[in-house]
């Protein structure tokens, strides 16, 4: 890969995962149930670049929560957990770009719904799984008097991870149905 490639790569990454943090300042409309939209951009961007800018976007992106004041603080490694691991991980996304480039440049559609739903299910099921991690040992506290704190964080986590999921492929099946093109950079 050439310098300057690398350098539009890296701009993009600065771009896409500031777009994320611009979703995430969406007001919450139920709390801790709202969905996570910049998940939307960082997955498209991961099945874009591939999963090293993908990861790298998330790391910017967790970043970026620190620097508008987004940051829940209870401890530093539920602060590691919870805007490091877990934005980072939404780069995962990023192992199925080869595949969904395949099925895109054979014309096979439907393959590629499948591939980008489950980049979808994997990048937002293991960032949530980090959240979920984190409620359990850190927020379990706050759970309603006679609720465990598993039943806790799956209940806050899990509502919020399948709304994300939701959102996140309704709008990449209908890139990859309308505007393929984007997972398939001329570079």
């Amino acid at each position: 890969m050439s310098a300057n490639n690398q350098t539009k790569y890296l701009v993009e990454t600065a771009i896409f995962a500031a777009l994320a943090m611009g979703l995430s300042l969406i007001p919450d409309f139920a709390s801790w149930f709202t969905p996570s939209f910049g998940a939307i951009v960082l997955v498209i961007f991961a099945l874009r670049r591939g999963v090293k800018y993908g990861v790298l976007a998330g790391l910017i992106w967790g970043l970026l929560h620190f620097l508008f004041g987004r940051v829940y603080y209870l401890s530093m490694s539920q602060v590691l957990i919870e805007y490091i691991l877990a934005f980072m991980s939404m780069g995962i996304a990023g192992l199925f770009t080869p595949s969904l480039r395949t099925a895109l440049s054979q014309g096979y559609k439907q393959k590629a719904w499948m591939i980008g739903s489950l980049a979808a299910l994997a990048a937002v099921g293991l960032r949530y799984l980090w959240h979920f991690i984190a409620g359990v040992i850190f927020w379990g506290s706050y759970a309603p008097k006679g609720t465990s704190a598993w039943m806790y964080s799956l209940s806050v986590n899990g509502t919020a991870a399948c709304l994300t999921f939701i959102f996140v492929v309704v709008v990449t099946l209908v890139l990859i149905t309308y505007q393929a093109t984007i997972f398939l950079p001329k570079d």
